[in-house]
């Protein structure tokens, strides 16, 4: 009996403790588009399905404008990671919940996309791997817990680090790009609220504001998608410059199935004007690498040459072709 009623006062501080400072986060809740309730949604559990698809639908068609708005800061982005990873450097996204679950997308798609080494992007998420399935408990509430991780992936000076918050006051993704900066890393806060703290703790602010949610607070939805499309656009347009991409073309994708390994014929075929047993003859010649096939092919270089040709000019394509083109006049 003792005991209990000397440990009571402990345990009514903690509890008052933590319902203070859950006053305040509803405070700063409150303050956030992302968090705001739209009114023309009030009553989502009594309308019919065909009316709650078409209403979902149409709630998202504002989303390209607002990305659209933030094309300077993405392009600022794009830039800084170009000139970054120029240098050797690598572009890791970090991230907690559904916006570090993109990042981790994004990372898993460029190595079979462009042909990169998988140690290039890298997607990091609160709490782990494990939390790219299920969450987390507080994981994201610890900015220890977002320098750690950054510095789990010996994180350097030529790195570039996007840090990815919905809300823009995650403190595990203002911890990290804190982290970064110390380091000298290059830094870009993207968020879906204006004026985020995620935004001012880096050297690029990204804050794609799309406001109220279809369903209030949910933050997978409009601002999940304009995640979705940012990223799209930092990690494709970054790849295009740093020489992956010929035209419009992929020419360094990895063929790991029989789908690509057509799509790849057909990339030789669309960028040369080739047949396809030619084209599937210069991909064999060069261990199924789409740039040097293409080369082969548009220059009658030997597999070897083309390869050698390609080093010389950073695995540039049209720089290598320009090449033997002005040797040729």
């Amino acid at each position: 009996m003792d005991s209990d009623a000397n440990s009571e006062p402990g345990v009514l501080g903690q509890v008052r403790a933590e319902s203070a400072e859950r006053a305040q986060l509803r405070e700063v809740l409150e303050t956030l588009a992302t968090e705001q309730v739209g009114t023309e949604h009030s009553a989502l559990d009594e309308m019919p399905v065909d009316e709650l698809v078409t209403s979902m639908i149409a709630d998202s068609a504002s989303i390209t404008s607002n990305v659209l708005e933030q094309a300077p800061g993405i392009a600022a982005a794009i830039n800084g990671i170009v000139e970054r990873m120029r240098r050797g450097g690598r572009l890791i996204y970090i991230g907690a919940g559904t916006a570090g679950r993109l990042g981790v997308l994004d990372a898993s798609e460029i190595p079979p996309t462009f042909g990169t080494d998988p140690s290039q992007v890298i997607g990091l998420i609160a709490g782990g791997p494990s939390a790219i399935h299920t969450a987390v408990e507080n994981a994201e509430d610890s900015r220890e817990l977002g320098a750690t991780q950054l510095a789990e992936v010996s994180l350097r000076p030529t790195d570039a680090v996007v840090g990815l918050s919905a809300s823009g006051r995650t403190p595990f993704v203002i911890g990290a790009i804190e982290y970064a900066r110390e380091i000298g890393a290059f830094t870009v806060g993207f968020a879906c609220n204006a004026d985020s703290a995620v935004g001012a703790a880096a050297d690029v602010a990204i804050e794609t504001v799309v406001g109220p949610e279809f369903l209030t607070g949910s933050t997978r939805l409009k601002a999940g998608t304009a995640q979705k499309l940012v990223l799209n656009a930092i990690s494709t347009i970054t790849m295009i410059r740093l020489g992956k991409v010929y035209g419009n073309l992929m020419v360094d994708l990895k063929a790991t199935n029989e789908k690509l390994r057509a799509r790849s014929e057909r990339t030789v075929m669309l960028a040369t004007g080739v047949d396809a047993a030619t084209a599937a003859s210069a991909l064999a010649s060069v261990d199924g690498w789409v740039k040097a096939a293409i080369l082969v092919a548009a220059s009658g270089l030997s597999s070897t040459d083309a390869i050698s040709l390609l080093a010389e000019h950073d695995g540039v394509l049209r720089d290598a072709i320009e090449n033997v083109q002005t040797r040729g006049s």
